[in-house]
C-alpha cells in the first residue's frame, strides 16, 4: 500500500503522487515514513528529501517547513523544494563561491556570518541533490534521462 505524497511550496505544488516511502530533513535529523506511520507534525530543517516509487529515487533539496503525516496522506509543506533535475548546477556553484568569498573575507558582522554561512549550506545541498556536491553521488547515477517518478504541476500561468 503506498503512501501519498504532496511537496507544497508557497509558490506551487512541486510533487503529487503515490510513494513507497519518504526521508525527510526533520529539524532534529532524518525521519523516515512508511505506509500506516502514525499521525504526526514535524518541523523540517534543510537538506535532502528522499522519496522511494516503484525501485526508483528521487530527491528534492527542502529549507524549512512543516511534515504532516496523516492517515490518508502525507503533506510537506516547504518554503523551497528542488527536484534534483530542476536545480541550476551553475547557479548553485556561484551561490557557494560567493559565500565562501564572503566567509573567508572577514570582519564579518554576526548577522552577515549568519547569512553567509546558510547560503553556503544552501548551496551546498543544492549541489548534493544535483549529484555535483560533496557527499553527491557519482555524476554518472545522474547522468542522462531518469524516468520521472512525479506527476508535477505547474503553476497556472508557465
Amino acid at each position: 500500500m503506498p503512501l501519498h505524497l504532496q511537496i507544497v511550496t508557497p509558490e506551487r505544488l512541486a510533487f503529487d503522487g503515490e510513494v513507497d516511502e519518504v526521508i525527510v530533513p526533520g529539524s532534529e535529523g532524518a525521519l523516515g515514513v512508511l505506509p500506516h506511520h502514525a499521525p504526526l507534525i514535524s518541523l523540517l530543517g534543510q537538506g535532502v528529501l528522499r522519496l522511494k516509487c516503484k525501485g526508483e529515487d528521487e530527491e528534492f533539496a527542502i529549507f524549512g517547513g512543516f511534515l504532516q503525516v496523516r492517515p490518508d496522506r502525507v503533506v510537506v509543506l516547504a518554503e523551497t523544494a528542488d527536484m534534483a533535475r530542476e536545480i541550476d548546477v551553475v547557479r548553485a556553484e556561484r551561490a557557494r563561491q560567493e559565500a565562501q568569498r564572503v566567509i573567508e573575507g572577514g570582519h564579518l558582522e554576526p548577522a552577515d556570518l549568519v547569512a553567509a554561512r546558510a547560503a553556503l549550506e544552501r548551496a551546498l545541498i543544492r549541489l548534493k541533490v544535483a549529484g555535483r556536491g560533496p557527499g553527491a553521488r557519482s555524476l554518472g547515477e545522474h547522468e542522462g534521462p531518469r524516468r520521472p517518478a512525479t506527476r508535477r504541476q505547474e503553476p497556472p500561468g508557465e
